[in-house]
């Protein structure tokens, strides 16, 4: 089973592989960790920067999981295990996602106070994501918003060292290293969280018998629909990691209930949407959803947001 190197990607594998080994006697799950564009040594603020200002690929999603997707198609591997919010709309030919575990906590987290309106103005808050940029600066503009990259532990280092005065961390993540009381959970409704978040997504060849129905018996279905749906949102959108854009599918008995936001990084415009549909065809109702956000005008929203995303 193919993975990131990185102590939260080995973290959640190792759930994953045994789970897998508990469902199937006898069976023995290797975990091979797999270096990507993503986790290459140079910036990965300047690698995005030239990646947006060039058209190309190496900014997008696709920097996290192509080299190992590449393990999958070649055989190396058989199944692959991704933070779900990390996997583009579109993969590979040959390729699908095979299983869905249950999801963990969606939201994110504050670490380092207690909620976002105890914070006082001014207050350095550090992040790496456009989407939790723009939603920190619609609700707080006075907040001053900066730049952090690196692990998990790096960045709750760099919170300890007095650099920023909180930092935002996705709550699952926190719990799958069994840091959970070092933040402060966001209800959704300040911060939507990003597509997927909170989710894996088993990723192994198409029609590839035992592995592939290995995965799906892990599926929580539940689960499963909230991802369609919000990767359903996304894929209509077209967005990227270079737009601001975040979903949240929420499962009320029989209903499905969508909310969306997407908005330029400085937060200085924005568009959110919620709308609730059947539980029988959730990624239609992503689809409606980034419909209507089309007709209010997101797309120019999301072209701007593109053009000042290598500017952050």
């Amino acid at each position: 089973m193919g993975t990131r190197g990185s102590a939260l990607a080995l973290a959640q594998t190792g759930l994953v592989a045994r789970a897998l080994e508990g469902l199937e006697p006898g069976l023995t799950v290797e975990v091979v960790p797999i270096r990507t564009s993503g986790d290459e040594a140079p910036s990965a603020a300047i690698t995005e920067a030239k990646a947006a200002a060039d058209g190309g690929a190496l900014g997008d999603k696709s920097r996290f999981t192509k080299e190992i997707e590449d393990a999958l198609l070649d055989g190396r591997v058989d199944l692959a295990v991704h933070s779900a919010k990390d996997v583009p709309g579109e993969l590979p030919d040959g390729l699908a996602i095979v299983g869905v575990p249950e999801r963990a906590d969606p939201r994110d987290a504050l670490c380092g106070a207690a909620s976002i309106e105890d914070l006082p103005s001014g207050a350095r808050i550090g992040t790496s994501s456009l989407r939790r940029r723009a939603q920190l600066a619609a609700v707080r503009p006075d907040l001053a918003v900066e730049d952090l990259r690196g692990n998990v532990d790096t960045r709750l280092r760099r919170l300890a060292e007095g650099r920023h005065h909180a930092v935002v961390l996705a709550m699952a993540g926190l719990e799958r290293l069994g840091r959970a009381e070092d933040g402060f959970a966001l209800p959704a409704q300040t911060m939507l969280p990003a597509a997927g978040q909170g989710c894996l997504a088993l990723e192994g060849r198409a029609h590839d018998g035992f592995a592939e129905e290995l995965a799906g018996r892990l599926t929580h279905r539940e689960s499963l629909l909230q991802l369609t749906c919000e990767r359903a949102l996304v894929t209509a959108l077209g967005a990227t990691c270079r737009t601001p854009v975040a979903a949240h599918a929420e499962i009320h008995e029989d209903t499905l209930r969508l909310a969306a936001f997407a908005g330029l990084p400085d937060g200085s415009e924005w568009l959110r949407d919620e709308l609730e549909g059947s539980i029988d065809d959730p990624a239609g109702l992503g689809t409606v959803v980034a419909e209507r956000l089309m007709a209010a005008g997101v797309g120019s929203v999301l072209a701007r947001a593109e053009k000042a995303a290598h500017l952050v």
